[in-house]
């Protein structure tokens, strides 16, 4: 059911960010409007605002994935962690459709002037965290810098039951996270886009059939829901799952690879219809502790403008091929 007319309107009284979006995914306007709208990102709202935030530099808050400082302050005790370091500005700007061009130069200056803080490796080597190399290879292949070492790196590490952990670096686990799997493929897919190399298209695939395999849902060993966090619906989600992000990586996948429906994503389809409200809306639950920049969604138990565009393109795509399936 395509969003209401209140709903749409409520939708274009947006930032350029949500607003071009919709008008391609929701609206189906030419090309020429949403990429119009796309071009305002970087000189309004959300993007210009941060953009104005980077520093000279080249980074963020002075810091790869902490802003400096951190580990040596009082805020390395407060629930959750901030999100104004360079790995998440510039995840947010490639999220909402700044063009690279807005950023010439950041890529060399990364190179330059940023390590993480994981034993001071080099910013586009990436480190041994699977999320953290995941925003770096798409980051990276937007920006044009090298990322060959993460094109290498995320197939030899790759578990035996075909996703990703970010704890498996450290020993900790020997089985994959539906979290960690989720970054990579959605990492791998955008570098794809990017790039046009397939080299790692079959490591994608395995990570993919590891969540269907699932149900996007389900623990394999007792069929169990993994977790609340599956059917907690947040915007920005940052590095955590829900089905929700899930089904929207795969209308990605078929955009890319077009196939028949995969009715083994039907239950997860239920949840994210079932969250939908009666005015054809999304609410944010509660969003992920730590410091931002500024907010760009609503507070908790608020319609949510980015929730309701991913939720009513996922279920759009869903409907369509259902439909296109059904016999004559």
């Amino acid at each position: 059911m395509p969003a209401p007319a209140s709903t749409l309107e409520w939708f274009l009284d947006s930032d350029p960010a949500i607003r071009w979006q919709v008008e391609r995914d929701l609206v189906g306007a030419p090309a020429d409007v949403w990429q119009a709208t796309r071009a305002r990102v970087a000189t309004e709202g959300f993007g210009a605002a941060l953009l104005a935030k980077q520093d000279d530099d080249g980074q963020w808050a002075g810091g790869a994935y902490f802003p400096a400082g951190f580990f040596d302050s009082t805020e390395r005790e407060a629930p959750g962690q901030p999100w104004i370091a360079t790995t998440w500005s510039l995840r947010d700007l490639r999220d909402w459709g700044v063009d690279a061009a807005a950023l010439t130069g950041t890529a060399e200056k990364l190179a330059a002037n940023s390590r993480w803080e994981y034993e001071d490796m080099p910013y586009w080597g990436g480190e041994v965290d699977v999320c953290i190399n995941s925003f770096t290879l798409a980051t990276g292949a937007w920006l044009g810098a090298d990322v060959s070492r993460l094109v290498e790196w995320f197939p030899a590490h790759r578990l035996t039951d075909g996703g990703w952990n970010c704890e498996a670096e450290e020993g900790d686990s020997i089985r994959s996270s539906f979290h960690s799997t989720l970054n990579a493929v959605r990492g791998i897919l955008a570098y794809e886009r990017i790039t046009g190399d397939l080299s790692m298209r079959g490591a994608r695939h395995r990570g993919e059939e590891y969540l269907l395999e699932r149900r996007l849902m389900r623990r394999a060993s007792t069929g169990e829901v993994v977790g609340d966090f599956v059917g907690e619906f947040v915007h920005p989600s940052r590095h955590r799952y829900s089905a929700l992000a899930a089904l929207d990586h795969f209308r990605d996948v078929s955009l890319a690879e077009p196939a028949a429906q995969d009715e083994r994503m039907a239950e997860a389809v239920d949840l994210v219809r079932s969250k939908r409200q009666p005015d054809g809306t999304w609410l944010q639950t509660a969003p992920l502790r730590g410091r931002t920049w500024f907010d760009i969604d609503a507070p908790e138990g608020q319609p949510s403008r980015w929730l309701t565009l991913i939720g009513t393109r996922v279920l759009d795509w869903w409907d369509a091929g259902s439909r296109d399936s059904a016999p004559a």
